[in-house]
């Protein structure tokens, strides 16, 4: 599984566009007041109707806690390259912590070992890193994410009126191949479909990976589309793919497939609201993962050590069935 994960296909976009990309300056979240401290978050991508939520988080939380907030990111997830720079100006710039939702858990680990051993707090958010040099990461526990999504997706075919004797296919789009949160949300899904999904019922071989690369997704799954006369389900393991293929669902009236993805945009909410399409998103409580790394990032400042090193903050599966539940519009208010 974990060779099949690495191997997905899709374009590579070139590093060196990557390198070339121009590197984001920090901006204020909030009012800056001399003598407070200073928290600096770093996420994956700017701009984005996932990480647009998390930044308000750490506003919100600046505001209730008394900080100065400073926030930059990459423009595209797979650009870990200058986010080291970004946590290189950070530590210039007198850091007291430091927020950040790596691009790449593994290129990335030796410079947030280097950070914490030096003394300032590290708090992850969203993604872990291949280090324990880090003081507390809030995230989606992303296998069991995965496992809800399979769910999902069974439950939403079987609904359509697909025997467990018909057969049918299934195709997946990544948005990166180095993400360790999309391989444990590919590994759980994996998991609960082998486990409970009828054996004519086949997830594709080639997972299709548009590497944060929006155009080449749309191309990727109007390809899928077309060459599998049989799909009749699209799994997107994060926002950007999510945002993609309900697009091109929706473009193409494709009311015979089921999607299921992560995060909310308009993409996915006007396929979800729509009683003429089968959608269901996984909705995750960024907002509270960058609320709660402020706050933890001060009371670690303030000398106080967290006694874990992961929190789950947890995921609810939207659909058109469960829209309108108080729990969920509530979610959807603050995304």
């Amino acid at each position: 599984m974990l060779l099949m994960m690495c191997s997905c296909a899709g374009k590579e976009k070139n590093v060196s566009e990557k390198q070339d990309e121009p590197l984001r300056e920090f901006t204020a979240l909030n009012e800056v007041v001399d003598g407070r401290k200073d928290i600096y978050l770093i996420t994956k991508v700017i701009d984005s109707n996932y990480w647009n939520v998390l930044v308000e988080g750490a506003r919100s939380a600046g505001d209730a806690f008394g900080c100065n907030v400073y926030f930059s990111g990459t423009n595209n997830e797979m650009d870990w390259e200058n986010q080291l720079k970004l946590l290189d100006q950070a530590v210039s710039l007198g850091a007291d912590a430091i927020i950040l939702a790596p691009d790449d858990s593994i290129e990335l680990a030796s410079k947030i070992e280097e950070i914490y051993s030096s003394g300032i707090p590290v708090i992850l958010v969203d993604t872990i890193a291949n280090t324990d040099s880090f003081d507390i990461c809030y995230m989606t526990d992303n296998l069991e994410a995965g496992n809800k999504a399979a769910k999902e997706m069974i439950e939403k075919l079987s609904d359509m009126g697909f025997s467990e004797d018909e057969e049918l296919t299934v195709g997946i789009l990544v948005g990166s191949g180095t993400s360790q949160t999309i391989n444990e949300r590919l590994a759980g899904f994996y998991q609960y479909w082998t486990d409970n999904a009828p054996d004519s019922w086949i997830i594709i071989k080639d997972i299709q990976n548009c590497n944060g690369d929006m155009e080449l997704g749309a191309d990727l799954t109007a390809s899928l589309l077309k060459e599998h006369k049989d799909l009749h389900g699209l799994f997107a393991t994060n926002n950007g793919p999510t945002k993609v293929i309900a697009n091109t669902v929706a473009e193409k009236g494709c009311n015979d497939v089921v999607v299921v993805g992560f995060d909310y945009s308009d993409e996915i909410s006007k396929l979800i609201s729509s009683p003429d399409y089968h959608a269901s998103t996984i909705l995750q409580r960024q907002y509270y993962m960058s609320y709660q790394g402020v706050e933890t990032a001060l009371e670690i400042l303030d000398g106080n050590q967290t006694s874990i090193k992961f929190e789950d903050t947890g995921v609810i599966v939207v659909n058109h069935d469960n829209l309108t539940d108080p729990e969920v519009q509530a979610l959807i208010e603050v995304n």
